[in-house]
């Protein structure tokens, strides 16, 4: 068994289904990020994870032990909320020092956020970003069997965003520590999840490697979800690489190119480039064939052969490339 299991959890408030037949594991030392749009029933399943909801149906088991029936306090999950919860009245010292036994953990999780300089500080005199390395250390002072993260960096901006991410990294490859970290966001579901879990419309529509769920989603709803990607219909197919095909394919940015390339099943269409933008390592090209729209992404360091807006171009696409949906 994994080191979490949750079997059939299922939950709704009056007539109002929130989440059904959620079925998910994680291994130890794991991170797994749970993905999806607001609304979804990513804070409520977390919630009920953590024993502060009670689901109407399902199992959740934790080190091969049932937990479903355990107050919050037994189960050894510790969590990290979006708006940090912290005490105005207490220092970064104190709020993670719930007791004296714990003191050297308190100093050692202060120590390696590199929060030593603030420890006397209160959270009024704290950055957004050092508030949830605070809220952070403290959960993780505890040495729980499970973290768990409710969107704990989306009120940040994005260069404080990034640095806590490479962190939160940084931490969980030192500590090792298994974790649930909910976030709308993809791509800080990619970067941080060793596996990802998309949940759409209150289920698990897919579950994988970050690179399995980007390279070959299961579902027209990943697909569209998870990423830029482009999705086109059998008959956009077509007309614009003229392949007959009964499936649809979602084409990630990266997949096209505009230089090309030798191998067995390569396809080829042709585009006009109507507008590009720098994305710092690519440059993202919107093109246009034959009435589909489409997104290519090319290395930036490529720019100075690459075709300007307007140009018309030949577009390559590999047949590993691509997933059909």
């Amino acid at each position: 068994m994994s080191f979490v299991t949750l079997r059939k959890l299922t939950k709704s408030f009056d007539s109002t289904s929130v989440f059904r037949d959620i079925d998910l594991t994680v291994e130890q030392g794991e991170v797994c990020t749970l993905v999806g749009p607001s609304g979804c029933g990513k804070t409520t399943l977390l919630r009920a994870i953590a024993g502060l909801v009670a689901p109407d149906l399902g199992e959740i088991h934790l080190a091969g032990e049932p937990i479903g029936h355990l107050p919050p306090h037994l189960r050894g999950i510790a969590m990290v909320f979006q708006h940090y919860a912290l005490f105005p009245n207490m220092t970064v010292e104190q709020q993670s020092l719930t007791a004296p036994a714990i003191a050297k953990r308190v100093e050692e999780m202060i120590a390696l956020m590199d929060l030593g300089p603030r420890a006397e500080a209160r959270p009024s005199a704290l950055s957004g970003g050092q508030k949830q390395r605070v809220a952070l250390a403290r959960a993780l002072a505890v040495q729980p069997r499970l973290l768990l993260l409710d969107e704990p960096m989306s009120a940040l901006d994005a260069q404080i965003r990034k640095r806590l991410q490479e962190e939160f990294r940084r931490l969980q490859s030192q500590l090792g520590f298994t974790a649930i970290f909910v976030t709308h966001d993809q791509e800080e579901a990619m970067m941080l999840g060793d596996r990802i879990a998309v949940m759409l419309d209150g289920r698990i529509a897919q579950t994988g490697r970050p690179d399995e769920v980007y390279r070959r989603p299961t579902s027209r709803a990943v697909a569209g979800f998870i990423g830029n990607v482009n999705l086109l219909e059998p008959a956009e197919i077509e007309r614009v690489f003229g392949v007959i095909t009964s499936k649809a394919w979602a084409i990630p940015p990266e997949a096209l190119s505009l230089t090309p390339m030798d191998g067995a099943g390569v396809v080829t269409g042709t585009a006009r480039i109507s507008a590009s933008s720098f994305r710092g390592t690519v440059l993202r090209f919107s093109l246009e064939s034959r009435g589909v729209v489409l997104i290519a992404d090319v290395l930036s360091r490529q720019s100075q052969s690459t075709p300007t807006s307007g140009a018309e171009v030949t577009l390559y696409l590999a047949p590993g490339d691509f997933a059909e949906v």
